[in-house]
């Protein structure tokens, strides 16, 4: 399972769309999660990365899914991890699951994916903002795409620099230099990503990130049951009422929370 993360523009879709024709040239199956955000207005999603995968729409070894996050944050959609067991439970050998793209926060893919690929573009910014971003933990191959504009070699040498503050697990992230709309640098990368998977079963560092993902599944699972119980605790006449009462100063909020529960309990 290959995460592909970074910020919107970076050319991540251009990239899971080269990776698969590689893959495909590999006679390798392959399927594709690929997230796009939701208006926080109207709750639409335009599904794009969809429209830039369209070279291999009648390709019976690749299934794209597009999904709208639905306000979920941290980059995927709430039923992403759902997805990615039943594309496993069908035979797919290679999954990759493309992220919204929003930044700073996200980082809930790591979670979910054996290799987490964070694509950068020259001018992204310093170490100090890698750092800032948590990409330094989460990273198990880096991509400056777009290398052929200026500041690639500036953007290289600051990752560089932010790995070597990095704790030793055994993996060292290569960093990979592509220009993805060309096809340069793409079987560069695709080896790196062969080779951290290769790293995973040979030391059983895999085994341990799948205990962890299915950890987090459950933890989102029991998270949304919990929201789901809330919505109905928060509904009818009571709920108005001590509304009412917080609006009044006559409870506080969380007294309030609590006579719900408890009432929801009973």
């Amino acid at each position: 399972m290959v995460g592909i993360t970074g910020s919107p523009g970076s050319g991540k879709s251009t990239l899971t769309n080269v990776l698969c024709a590689i893959a495909r040239a590999n006679d390798e199956r392959i399927g594709v999660l690929a997230v796009d955000p939701s208006s926080p207005f109207t709750g639409g999603a335009i599904l794009g990365d969809r429209v830039r995968m369209s070279d291999h729409t009648l390709d019976p070894g690749i299934f794209i899914r597009s999904m709208a996050t639905r306000g979920h944050l941290g980059g995927l959609a709430l039923a992403t991890p759902a997805a990615i067991r039943v594309l496993d439970a069908v035979g797919f050998p290679w999954i990759v699951v493309e992220t919204v793209g929003v930044g700073q926060v996200e980082v809930e893919i790591v979670g979910s994916a054996d290799t987490t690929v964070v694509v950068l573009n020259p001018g992204w910014g310093d170490a100090v903002q890698a750092n800032k971003a948590g990409l330094m933990e989460i990273a198990d191959v880096f991509v400056i795409n777009k290398a052929d504009r200026p500041g690639a070699g500036d953007t290289e040498r600051d990752v560089q620099q932010m790995l070597m503050m990095r704790a030793d697990d055994g993996w060292s992230p290569p960093v990979v230099s592509t220009v993805a709309s060309e096809g340069t640098g793409v079987d560069e990368l695709w080896q790196a990503i062969r080779a951290h998977g290769a790293w995973l079963e040979t030391t059983g560092a895999g085994e341990s990130r799948r205990h962890r993902r299915v950890a987090v599944e459950l933890r989102s699972i029991v998270a949304a049951i919990a929201v789901s119980s809330a919505e109905l605790a928060s509904a009818g006449g009571q709920f108005d009422e001590l509304c009412k009462a917080v609006v009044e100063r006559r409870i506080d909020p969380w007294s309030a929370a609590d006579q719900l529960l408890a009432d929801g309990d009973a």
